[in-house]
C-alpha cells in the first residue's frame, strides 16, 4: 500500500529515544567538520567564519541553515558550538510561545554561546520581535507593568550566536 505525504501509517508509531539510544545518537553524531559528510561549500565557509571569529575573540555572526529534513542542520549547529569552544543551547521554535520563555533563555547565555532554534519559521511574531533586538544590539527589553505605570527594563546580553534551522524559508517573516 502506498501512502501520500499527508497520510499517516497506523502501524508506525513515533517514540522518544530510550536512554541507551540517546547515548548511541550522541556518539554517532559527527564531532567536527572532518567527520561531517557533504555540504563542502557550507562547511568550508563555516570553518573560515569560525576561524576569523575565534581569532578576533568574537561570537560568530548569526546563521540560518535551511534545507529538507535530514541534511544535518542540527549536526552543523553542534559542530559550530564545539569549534567555537562554546556551549550549545537547543530549543524548538514551537516551544517558545511566551516572551518570558525567550527572555529566560537569552539571559542565561554566556559570551560566545550558540543558541540553536530549530524550526525557526514557526516562531510566533511576538517572539520574533524580542529576538530581533537581542540579535542586533545584544539587549533585551522587558516591560514591567501595564499602561502608564509600565516601565522598561533593559538587560545587556553577552554577544552570542543564533543559529536558526528551517525546512521552509518561505515562511520566515521579514524583519
Amino acid at each position: 500500500m502506498e501512502y501520500g505525504n499527508d497520510e499517516l501509517r497506523d502501524d508506525v508509531h513515533e517514540t522518544d529515544l530510550l536512554p541507551d539510544e540517546t547515548m548511541v545518537e550522541t556518539t554517532l553524531r559527527p564531532q567536527g567538520f572532518e567527520d561531517y559528510v557533504g555540504q563542502p561549500k557550507v562547511t568550508s565557509n563555516l570553518k573560515m567564519f569560525i576561524l576569523a571569529a575565534n581569532q578576533r575573540g568574537d561570537a560568530l555572526d548569526h546563521c540560518l541553515f535551511s534545507g529538507p529534513p535530514g541534511l544535518g542542520k542540527t549536526t552543523l549547529a553542534h559542530i559550530v558550538a564545539k569549534q567555537m569552544g562554546s556551549q550549545l543551547h537547543c530549543i524548538a521554535a514551537p516551544a517558545l510561545d511566551k516572551k518570558g520563555d525567550l527572555a529566560a533563555i537569552l539571559s542565561s547565555l554566556q559570551a560566545k554561546d550558540v543558541l540553536f532554534i530549530d524550526e525557526i519559521h514557526r516562531l510566533p511574531r511576538v517572539i520574533e520581535e524580542v529576538l530581533y533586538g537581542a540579535m542586533e544590539d545584544f539587549k533585551l527589553d522587558i516591560i514591567i507593568g501595564q499602561g502608564p505605570a509600565a516601565k522598561t527594563l533593559r538587560i545587556d546580553l553577552p554577544p552570542f550566536t543564533l543559529v536558526g534551522a528551517t525546512t521552509r524559508t518561505g515562511l520566515l517573516t521579514n524583519p
